[in-house]
């Protein structure tokens, strides 16, 4: 298990907001934390605690008003530790070189993989091309639905005709190299995570997979390190103390250095 670090970008801000609240229409979204410090200044937080991996999620749409404000914020956290941070949002084969260009170590996508609620393969391929397997994070993030987990899309908004299983993540592995997930009804509430879809993906083992959404407490991490069975890795938005919340960054550095020495 592996901490990742993240700083999600709503209309020009680092913020923290209820996942399953955002809305495409008027940029809106339920938030819990607007930061006055920077994209940029995280991202030098992070570096100084030797932190990477993590990513980089711009929340408006590539139509919105505010898309050009979330790549200039983004473009400063990049500049600042290059190779470092994934990037997402509103990325396809056409714009990820940009991206990578831009100091990114891979492009994460979702909505662009998906027509119709299904599936296209020939997107996977132009993907992978476009970024390289290597350089490519797919996101599955997911709401539940009649007791399964179904991938959304457009901001978490959506829901497609795709069920997270063990089946599609080893069908998607042929053309990334690596997952991102977010327990989307959980995500920004802090009111522990999802503990059924972190069993599901400590069940597989081929990529490294970083789990989000709901984390508040190191109980809630150490519940994630048993039920993922350590190889879930995870990132924690609204409870860290970066972002008003109580959980301090710091002691989830030593809890998952001492997890490592065990």
């Amino acid at each position: 298990m592996r901490f990742r670090p993240c700083i999600d970008i709503h209309n020009g801000k680092v913020k923290q907001i209820v996942g399953g609240s955002l809305r495409d229409k008027g940029d809106t979204a339920a938030e819990n934390f607007v930061s006055e410090t920077d994209a940029a200044g995280y991202a030098d937080i992070y570096d100084g605690l030797g932190l990477s991996g993590g990513h980089i999620i711009l929340l408006n749409p590539v139509s919105s008003p505010w898309y050009a404000a979330d790549m200039e914020q983004a473009a400063g956290a990049l500049s600042r530790a290059p190779g470092r941070w994934q990037i997402g949002g509103g990325i396809t084969p056409e714009t990820a070189g940009t991206f990578l260009s831009a100091g990114a170590s891979h492009v994460i996508v979702t909505s662009y993989l998906f027509s119709d609620g299904k599936l296209d393969r020939g997107r996977l391929e132009r993907m992978r091309e476009a970024a390289g397997k290597d350089r490519l994070v797919i996101d599955l993030s997911c709401r539940r639905r009649g007791g399964e987990y179904v991938v959304v899309t457009d901001r978490w908004q959506t829901f497609t005709d795709e069920v997270l299983g063990l089946s599609l993540l080893d069908e998607l592995a042929e053309y990334c190299s690596e997952f991102l997930i977010h327990g989307v009804d959980s995500e920004g509430k802090a009111e522990g995570p999802e503990q059924d879809l972190v069993r599901l993906l400590g069940a597989w083992n081929s990529l490294p997979v970083t789990y989000a959404g709901g984390i508040r407490s190191l109980g809630d991490i150490e519940a994630v390190a048993k039920d993922g069975r350590q190889r879930v890795d995870i990132t924690v938005g609204s409870a860290l103390d970066l972002f008003g919340g109580d959980l301090p960054l710091d002691e989830i550095c030593r809890y998952i250095e001492k997890l490592h020495k065990n």
